[in-house]
């Protein structure tokens, strides 16, 4: 079952065709999408999860309609926050709710073992501290949970993206699972692909120490990795007398900040397409302007909160291993959207300061003081395209 985004965007070089890497197929073409464009939404996600045909709104209304003894396998791609992972549609997928989906699931008992794979910044913090052991659910996770993760096969790097596309092609983490699956013996563990995968990532970048890449991680019930891969994403006959020499050797491959990867598909653009130089210009530098509003409002409301030399070490502070992002979710998401209220969207760039959110609740700050301090920050702020939106919370 898939849930996509839409593939016909006037910017795609080849519309209706998606690839992943410099000489990839069409991975798009034949695949079945239940749901796409509007129907990629957290309600429907959490249906399809549930089995709840009743919930689903559009779409082929497929769900995961599972038994006692079935297996299943999630993979979810998206940008993310400390807390969040982004959505096509709006409102973001919030860390608490997920994880109380999945219990939901494993209450029905209708399902033996569940293996999720998630690609997004800071997708550690979905799980650190939330998700229980004794659910059967297996997760990997692109990176930790206070550090981003990384796209790759981009223009301009090596190897380069097709002439023609202007933005990445694949993300580190992911490149490094699919490529694996390509040629993966069938007899190959969770646990051996975590290995690999853990240092594919860390090997396949352009710096070893964590300067680019991400570190892969893993919760849940981790006796499970113990399982053979192809019992969650099956495997290609042709590969079936392969042997774990032939997984893909560690290659070098440059990266780029998942949050930076708008700007860098903007600069391509511009360097590219002379025609539209003015319009792409004029959306970079409204872009880096955003950026910079929302980078200082954060930094100021954390001063006027907690001091001028607490406020930044207060927002950021991360709390030790094993412990969730913040104490009171329904404070969290009521936090995030007074200061989308007052003072514009967050954008995939401004969803690294979900941290900060977390700090304020975790501090005690009432609403009304946050409310009375995000108008006093942003009250001369000018919107423009980045009108302030809900992102569907409840107040």
């Amino acid at each position: 079952m898939a849930m996509a985004t839409t593939v016909t965007s006037t910017e795609n070089p080849r519309p209706g065709v998606i690839i992943n890497s410099p000489h990839g197929h069409d991975v798009y073409a034949g695949v079945p999408k239940d749901y796409t464009g509007d129907e990629v939404n957290t309600k429907n996600f959490y249906a399809v999860i549930l089995g709840e045909k009743g919930a689903v709104e559009g779409g082929s209304g497929k769900v995961i309609d599972s038994k006692p003894n079935d297996r299943i396998f999630i993979y979810y791609s998206d940008h993310g926050g400390p807390g969040v992972l982004g959505m096509p549609n709006m409102p973001y997928l919030v860390a608490s709710e997920f994880i109380h989906v999945l219990k939901k699931k494993h209450a029905s008992k209708s399902y033996k073992e569940m293996v999720i794979y998630v690609e997004a910044c800071e997708s550690g913090s979905i799980f650190e501290g939330l998700l229980p052991p004794d659910l059967n659910i297996y997760v990997m996770t692109a990176s930790n949970a206070e550090e981003s993760s990384w796209g790759t096969y981009c223009p301009g790097m090596d190897p380069p993206a097709p002439h023609g596309y202007d933005t990445c092609l694949g993300d580190l983490y992911s490149v490094a699972w699919m490529e694996d699956r390509l040629v993966i013996a069938p007899r190959i563990s969770l646990e051996f692909q975590f290995k690999h995968l853990e240092n594919q990532v860390k090997n396949r970048t352009s710096a070893v120490n964590y300067s680019a890449g991400s570190h892969v991680m893993e919760y849940g019930t981790k006796n499970i990795k113990v399982e053979m891969l192809y019992l969650y994403q099956g495997f290609d006959p042709a590969n079936a007398n392969a042997t774990e020499n032939a997984l893909p050797r560690y290659t070098h491959m440059e990266a780029v900040n998942q949050r930076d990867a708008d700007l860098l598909h903007l600069w391509h653009r511009l360097d590219d397409r002379s025609e539209v130089k003015e319009a792409v210009l004029r959306e970079i530098t409204e872009t880096m302007m955003h950026r910079v509003h929302l980078d200082n409002s954060i930094d100021f409301i954390g001063k006027l909160l907690f001091g001028s030399k607490a406020g930044n070490s207060v927002l950021n502070a991360v709390r030790p291993s094993g412990q969730a992002l913040v104490d009171d979710w329904d404070c969290f998401k009521k936090m995030v959207r007074v200061f989308e209220s007052q003072c514009g969207s967050l954008t995939q760039y401004g969803m690294k300061h979900m941290r900060a959110f977390a700090n304020i609740c975790n501090r005690g700050v009432s609403m009304n003081e946050m409310e009375k301090t995000c108008k006093s920050v942003c009250s001369n702020y000018f919107p423009g395209r980045w009108s302030p939106v809900s992102r569907g919370y409840s107040a």
